[in-house]
């Protein structure tokens, strides 16, 4: 579904891409509720393949940093560094999940790599914000997207976002993309 929404943002005519999503924690220190800011990516996810590129890809240089100027702005922090993209849920093993964590990756999400890969293919620009939503690193797993303030705290996001990128130059767009239990897809230009 997020790669349906890129695709369908760029044929549209955007060039600058926000892509506001839910990640899973791996690290005791981020906890529900707090910000990652994804500059690097393991990907376990089965998409990437199908946009063949030379070399790596990398979330837009300037658009993190618009994005840590709007964290600023508003007030918040996010915590950068590298999450892993893997689109089989069950597949996210306690194994996994300690030997990511313990090599520095912050959050597990769904589309983040793909959608990278997507936006280098398709030459435009593209970088992420992810709000914590659960605790994969303790056992039993801690889910914390049924929470109200949660919840709050979602849409207040997605909602800055949207004012934000009212305000950037024609062709910018953000794509609040959550796991497929929220069924609210918002895209604004």
């Amino acid at each position: 579904m997020a790669v349906i929404c890129l695709e369908k943002l760029i044929a549209l005519g955007a060039t600058q891409i926000v892509v506001c999503g839910w990640c899973g924690s791996l690290q005791a220190d981020l906890a529900v509720g707090e910000l990652v800011l994804p500059i690097d990516w393991v990907s376990e996810e089965g998409v990437s393949a199908h946009y063949p590129l030379a070399g790596p890809v990398a979330p837009s240089a300037g658009l993190v940093t618009d994005l840590g100027d709007f964290l600023t702005a508003t007030w918040r922090t996010a915590r950068e560094g590298a999450i892993w993209t893997t689109d089989a849920l069950y597949r996210e093993t306690r194994d996994k999940v300690r030997r990511y964590g313990q090599a520095g990756v912050l959050a597990v999400e769904m589309e983040f790599s793909a959608l990278l890969r997507v936006a280098a293919f398709r030459g435009v620009e593209l970088a992420g914000l992810m709000l914590v939503s659960d605790l994969l690193w303790p056992a039993p797993w801690q889910p914390g997207f049924a929470d109200k303030e949660f919840r709050r705290r979602s849409q207040a996001l997605v909602d800055d976002l949207l004012s934000w990128v009212g305000k950037r130059p024609q062709g910018a767009a953000v794509a609040a993309i959550s796991p497929a239990h929220v069924p609210d897809v918002r895209i604004a230009f």
